[in-house]
């Protein structure tokens, strides 16, 4: 039997890089993007440079991929930056709106029609709790989330009859290089601390979750937000 193809983007390093691993031991055949030619890759993954933070880039990306028989997507690469409203640059701005949500609607528009002529597909959107509350100096980065939570609503009530499961996976923080890049030590220290948990959540852990958003075992859930937080968004 074939395996399943599964497209993870952003998947060099952090949660992608877990999915990545997590969906290659479930048996996909598992391709990660990343923005350079020949980037780090899980082993045993193969590997798509792709620059999403490039309109003409992402819509050419999303040609290269749509005959590709993906049957599974996670739409994970993402960006961030903080900072008040007033303060923002507007190039930031659409820099996060591009890669956060643009890419991701080309994508899905990118592989839909393969999915529903095979009569199966899974997507699985990498939102944030940023996309479920939000927090001062993240307008751009919330806006970006909700936004795509929005299209996973739409698209997964377009698609269910197809036996496509649109769903939408909210980590809160967790340890990875981008989450120390953007809070540094003392603010993931400081929100640490916030955490009815105790503790970050590692990338294998999200990992697991988008394991079954995707797999084939996933038969009914659609159109759903999953926050895996440690208790952040119930306190």
């Amino acid at each position: 039997m074939t395996p399943l193809r599964a497209l993870v983007t952003g998947g060099t390093r952090g949660i992608g890089a877990a999915t990545a691993v997590a969906l290659a031991d479930a048996g996909l055949d598992v391709v990660v993007t990343g923005t350079t030619a020949d980037g780090p890759r899980p082993i045993g993954c193969g590997y798509l440079q792709a620059d999403l933070s490039d309109a003409a880039g992402a819509e050419a990306f999303g040609r290269e991929v749509a005959d590709s028989g993906f049957s599974v997507l996670v739409n994970n690469a993402g960006v961030n930056k903080i900072g008040a409203l007033a303060e923002y640059e507007t190039t930031d701005l659409q820099r996060i709106l591009q890669v956060n949500l643009v890419a991701p609607f080309l994508l899905c528009r990118a592989v839909v029609p393969g999915m529903r002529a095979r009569r199966f597909g899974r997507i699985v959107n990498i939102t944030s709790i940023w996309g479920v509350v939000s927090k001062a100096g993240r307008s751009a980065y919330s806006s970006s989330k909700f936004g795509l939570f929005g299209l996973t609503r739409a698209l997964a009530l377009e698609v269910a009859a197809d036996n496509i499961m649109v769903n939408c996976l909210a980590p809160g923080v967790v340890e990875t290089e981008m989450t120390r890049t953007i809070l540094g030590d003392e603010g993931m220290r400081e929100l640490t601390a916030q955490i009815p948990a105790g503790r970050m959540a590692q990338p294998e852990e999200i990992a697991r979750y988008v394991r079954f958003l995707a797999a084939e075992e996933n038969t009914y859930m659609t159109g759903q937000t999953i926050v895996v937080d440690g208790g952040y968004t119930a306190a």
